[in-house]
């Protein structure tokens, strides 16, 4: 069975899960830890992606992130790639470091958005990296030591959760501790990490109450939400599907998208093989890597195969041809299409 396209939006929320591959290490001491904490920090920031929790274990890593000026996808990507390549070298060994999928799940804030900064700070206490909740709070490698005042890392939007407890840091940051305390007792959550039916529902005890009263709720692995939030979402992930594949319907293809970015910067397409740093070359490929991988639905691969160039380059390209698009206010049709494009048979 093919596996299902990630879904990301802008402003969206996502709880995601890395793993080692064949559950191995990923973290042998702290200079890891670090590292890989200094190339987070970097990308969020270029990204400007808040992250509202965070946590690193042995062998997989927690993160709970909000999407900014680039994919979820995009920043994952930079961020696994560029560590696996220095955890390679730093430890000499070759091959794959992760499993081949993380796991992101798109989360609705309300309820869910400080269950999940909850549970995911509790981990490093429920896998007995710490011995009791005092030693979390000491902990440097997972957010709940920021939320706590011990260390301010660039990366952790810590204002942002201390105010759903208080105006007062003090304040806030003893009834943030309690909260976290009662998460304690509450134990592991399937119903956070669990089958998407499940999550869908609201818990166990949502979905045994459901079953009782013989009602129906569409439910998806990829999406933690009431009801009506999952079918909004899949609703909104079908109909950007069904536009890109439009799109390419009416004859707007790589080839078509290329002659729309060399005509604005009044280049040739040899110029962008060439892979010349001139201020232009590098502002039209940026362009072109953006808009092919927003709107025609490629990924940043088959991009980087045609403009022979790394899928790396080709994703922080896509990052600054946005910033391009908007900053001229360029629009990728000459004309307005939005009708054409709209009626999705």
């Amino acid at each position: 069975m093919p596996r299902k396209a990630r879904i990301d939006a802008p402003g969206a929320l996502h709880h995601l899960i890395v793993r080692g591959i064949n559950r191995r290490k990923i973290f042998f001491d702290d200079l890891d830890r670090d590292d890989f904490l200094d190339r987070l920090g970097d990308i969020l920031s270029d990204s400007k992606t808040p992250c509202f929790a965070w946590a690193l274990m042995t062998n997989h890593l927690h993160l709970l992130l909000r999407t900014g000026t680039a994919p979820i996808a995009t920043v994952m990507r930079r961020l696994l790639t560029g560590y696996a390549m220095s955890f390679n070298r730093r430890h000499r060994r070759h091959g794959h470091l992760f499993q081949n999928r993380y796991k992101s799940i798109l989360c609705q804030e309300n309820p869910y958005l400080l269950e999940l900064v909850r549970y995911i700070h509790l981990n490093p206490l429920r896998a007995g990296i710490v011995k009791e909740l005092k030693g979390l709070n000491t902990y440097p490698y997972c957010g709940h030591y920021a939320l706590m005042g011990k260390t301010e890392p660039s990366f952790q939007d810590v204002d942002y959760i201390l105010n759903f407890f208080g105006k007062k840091v003090p304040e806030a940051r003893r009834l943030y501790l309690e909260f976290v305390k009662k998460g304690v007792a509450a134990g592991r959550r399937p119903d956070l990490t669990g089958g998407g039916l499940v999550r869908s529902a609201g818990g166990w005890s949502a979905l045994k109450a459901m079953r009782n009263d013989e009602s129906r709720m569409k439910g998806d692995e990829r999406i933690l939400g009431q009801g009506d939030f999952v079918e909004t979402v899949l609703k909104a992930a079908q109909e950007n599907l069904d536009r890109k594949y439009r799109i390419r319907e009416l004859g707007y293809d790589f080839d078509w998208l290329v002659g729309r970015v060399l005509g604005l910067f009044g280049l040739a397409f040899k110029d962008l093989l060439t892979g010349g740093k001139q201020r232009r070359m590098v502002q039209a490929r940026s362009v072109l890597c953006y808009w092919g991988t927003r709107e025609l639905g490629m990924s940043a691969v088959s991009i980087s195969k045609k403009l022979k160039i790394a899928s790396s380059t080709a994703s922080e390209s896509a990052m600054r041809g946005r910033k391009i698009v908007e900053e001229h206010g360029w629009k990728l049709w000459e004309e307005d299409k939005s009708e054409i494009l709209r009626n999705v048979p």
